[in-house]
């Protein structure tokens, strides 16, 4: 039988030494250390761990019983199982050493059989204890992993409440998992870009109770807002009855443009279905949409405590001012959308507009009836 475990023996006697050394080689244990008093047994414990120690009571310098108190009061010895070495004549002394902690006890002369099964008792103790103590800390690891991944996953809801206010949940769930870019930091981007808003609110607005602006106001945003987030596009902002809304930031996404399109078209049609409800109560409200496509500087903006996602460019500007020319129902679109849309949706040309903050006029087109299924996946 082979035995990995580390026995510490201590007595002042060699001759008991050299035989309860020689029994427990011949039971199997290789790793045994000796001590020949109590000084040189605790200067042995400080220097490398123990399983077991068989501990003689009658010592010089340092006695059993001086040995087995410094033990119980040393928080990295204490767990370390003591069997008492005594004369048949100690026994009063044995006793006292267990009701001060010691594990076991042995008679000299030694029996084999009992120093076969209180050795090995004592060192079984010793594995079913230390094992709990791994069992512990390892539970105490994972308790901390596992307040730690909270911690984490808390940080993400926030970051990810944080996005929603920017992003449809695909995207902000894909920027917080790591998926994209930081979409805050300022970086340039090709994007398409499209302005909504009601005809006739400003009018609407004088001339209604607060009560009423409102409730438009809620219709009006939660049919958009559904629409945005089902066209997995990006709210800019909204101002009143105004939108703004891009594709392809801040996750690149296959044909933007068409994605655009395919909203303004719903929109219009969800547009049309409120506008039955508010004639029914006197409000003269219209819609319309202005596209364009190109590039945009894009990130944050504000001040530390308020910041929103911006972005800045010509072809903002020309999407917002394509969407103040239109009239009730009119999409209307540049020339690099309309030549983008070629392939889903008829977009006869409306003329060369002269817009504000744009020193040539603009060839302009308006989106009509979509001509061919979903492409955008």
């Amino acid at each position: 039988m082979s035995q990995d475990q580390t026995l510490l023996l201590v007595d002042d006697n060699e001759d008991n030494l050299y035989t309860l050394s020689l029994r427990l080689k011949r039971e199997g244990y290789s790793h045994i250390v000796t001590a020949g008093n109590g000084r040189e047994a605790l200067e042995r414990l400080q220097a490398q761990p123990f399983d077991l120690v068989l501990l003689d009571i009658m010592m010089p310098e340092l006695n059993g019983y001086e040995v087995l108190a410094a033990m119980k009061s040393d928080a990295r010895l204490r767990h370390i199982p003591v069997i008492m070495i005594s004369a048949v004549d100690e026994i009063d002394s044995v006793t006292r050493c267990i009701e001060q902690g010691a594990e076991d006890y042995l008679s000299k002369p030694f029996n084999p059989v009992l120093l076969r099964a209180r050795v090995g008792a004592c060192l079984e103790k010793k594995r079913l204890r230390d094992q709990e103590v791994q069992h512990v800390e390892e539970l105490a690891e994972l308790n901390r992993t596992l307040e730690q991944r909270v911690r984490d996953q808390v940080a993400q809801l926030d970051n990810l409440g944080r996005l929603k206010r920017f992003f449809s949940p695909q995207l902000a769930e894909m920027i917080v998992a790591g998926g994209a870019d930081d979409p805050l930091k300022t970086h340039r981007r090709e994007v398409t870009v499209v302005f909504l808003d009601l005809r006739g609110f400003t009018a609407f607005a004088e001339t209604s109770e607060p009560e009423e602006i409102m409730g438009v106001l809620g219709e009006y945003h939660a049919a958009m807002g559904k629409l945005i987030l089902e066209h997995e596009g990006t709210l800019e902002r909204f101002t009143g009855d105004g939108l703004m809304i891009f594709f392809n930031d801040p996750v690149v996404v296959p044909n933007p443009v068409e994605r655009a399109v395919r909203m303004a078209v719903a929109m219009r049609g969800r547009v049309e279905e409120l506008q039955g409800a508010w004639r029914k109560r006197d409000y003269g409200l219209g819609f319309g949409i202005g596209i364009a496509q190109g590039y945009a500087t894009i990130g944050a903006i504000g001040f530390e405590g308020r910041r929103d996602y911006g972005a800045i460019g010509t072809v903002t500007n020309l999407a917002a001012r394509l969407c103040g020319e239109a009239t009730d129902g009119q999409i209307l679109v540049s020339s690099r959308v309309a030549t983008a849309a070629e392939g889903f949706a008829d977009a006869p040309e409306v003329g060369s507009l002269t817009l504000k903050g744009l020193s040539r006029p603009v060839r302009t087109f308006n989106i009509g009836e979509l001509q061919s299924a979903l492409t955008m996946a």
